[in-house]
């Protein structure tokens, strides 16, 4: 049997990551942030695949991996099948509908007698499902860089972003109409590994929800 093959995220969630698994004693010593091995030996059979963010739930839905820790935000812009177990409490992020400043006096209300709106993002599935809940029409104008920028050109009129601070959007005259869903980090198993190597994958989603409870902020 193969190593038991856990996915990472590269990027902004990495360092948190791997903080993570070395407070739960897997050696991470390996693994280096930026660097080009992409599979690396975890020892104790446990091996660690680099990918970019967006690629980690296909990794994990195929078994590709077995385990892995992504953004909420992937999950809910793939709709990966997948079981979701532990929510990490790192990577804090939200999705936010933004509008031009002078364009917030218009309710969504308005919106409605006015046609189609046209809204620029990088996450279709989960501004879609949106709107449509909202009873809006809309037209997806799907970017793949910065979507800040769509209103000021005439692109689009709101923008469905993922914000952090929120000072991408303020330095670009953008505000918040309102808020979509919160995301974090999650550790994530492919249902067939979760149900025949659950015994090397129970104690690691123990240790984890234990680490995340003691880890996050205190309310």
């Amino acid at each position: 049997m193969r190593p038991l093959r856990f996915a990472l995220a590269q990027g902004l969630l990495l360092n948190d990551a791997l903080a993570a698994l070395r407070a739960i004693a897997l050696d991470v010593s390996r693994v280096t942030p930026g660097g080009r091995r992409l599979v690396v030996d975890g020892g104790g059979n446990i091996e660690f695949v680099l990918a970019r963010p967006s690629d980690i739930a296909t990794y994990v839905e195929r078994g590709a991996a077995d385990l892995g820790i992504v953004g909420k935000d992937v999950l809910m812009e793939s709709a990966a099948r997948v079981l979701e177990l532990v929510d990490l409490h790192f990577g804090a992020c939200r999705f936010v509908v933004a509008a031009p400043r002078g364009a917030l006096e218009r309710s969504l209300d308005e919106y409605r007698h006015l046609g189609s709106l046209e809204v620029a993002t990088k996450y279709p599935r989960v501004a879609e499902a949106h709107f449509r809940a909202r009873g809006l029409e809309v037209e997806i104008v799907k970017v793949a860089g910065s979507a800040e920028v769509a209103p000021q050109v005439g692109l689009a009129d709101w923008i469905v972003d993922l914000v952090a601070t929120g000072g991408t959007l303020r330095a670009n005259d953008l505000a918040i109409v309102e808020e979509i869903a919160a995301s974090s980090a999650r550790l994530i198993a492919n249902p067939a590994s979760y149900h025949h190597r659950r015994p090397e994958i129970a104690p690691l989603v123990e240790k984890l929800a234990d680490w995340a409870s003691r880890s996050s902020p205190k309310r």
